[in-house]
């Protein structure tokens, strides 16, 4: 995994409009796991559009901070058929 965020954004950059699940721990045994598609990237953040069969709402965001303090876990859906 990257150790800055320049090189979490640069790679994200790089796999925009492509399907991902996102894995947030959204308390102390709770963890919310959504499926989208990468849709933009931000100097300080990324967007997921969320599928909306699965989720109320359309789009969420998230810090590159937050992929490098291991907040939220992200697996792009090619990397999981190649496992």
């Amino acid at each position: 995994m990257p150790i800055t965020l320049a090189s979490i954004k640069q790679q994200l950059d790089a796999k925009i409009g492509e399907n991902l699940t996102v894995v947030a721990q959204a308390g102390r045994k709770k963890v919310i796991r959504r499926k989208g598609t990468l849709k933009e990237t931000y100097p300080a953040v990324f967007v997921v559009a969320l599928d909306q069969k699965e989720n109320s709402f359309e789009r969420v965001s998230y810090s590159y901070a937050d992929l490098l303090t291991k907040s939220i876990l992200i697996t792009f859906d090619d990397e999981e058929q190649a496992s």
